[in-house]
């Protein structure tokens, strides 16, 4: 198996993790379970942040995933640094997931997102270098 097989999941396990967590944050609007006593959602406030969070894993993410692909494909040995930066990416989309969804803090959000980015595009300038 792949050592960035482990890495690869864990982002399914964050997107699954968030689809789950936006329909409980919907449920009170959507079946009526979990309403305040008013009839509103307790949720409302951070069901918009968990949604634009869900749609941002399907954005950057693809050129991970297409980078995963790629060294996969290649069937020879996935180099330390490859497999260091997956994780980066992984455990940075978790963290920028944390901070989107839970604070206001958009610098934050930034810095995160920067490491995740960076983690990307590495992966992908070693892929190209080896190819070369």
């Amino acid at each position: 198996m792949s050592s960035l097989i482990l890495p690869l999941f864990t982002h399914v396990l964050l997107c699954t993790a968030l689809y789950a967590l936006l329909t409980i944050a919907r449920a009170p609007v959507v079946w009526g379970v979990g309403q305040t006593k008013d009839g509103s959602n307790p949720f409302g406030n951070i069901q918009p942040k968990i949604s634009a969070n869900l749609s941002n894993q399907f954005e950057w993410p693809l050129f991970f995933y297409i980078a995963i692909v790629l060294l996969i494909a290649k069937d020879e040995p996935i180099d330390i640094e490859q497999i260091y930066l997956a994780w980066v990416f992984v455990i940075g989309r978790v963290l920028h997931s944390i901070v989107q969804i839970f604070t206001d803090n958009i610098r934050l959000r930034g810095m995160v997102f920067t490491v995740n980015f960076v983690a990307v595009l590495a992966m992908w300038v070693l892929l190209v270098i080896e190819h070369i």
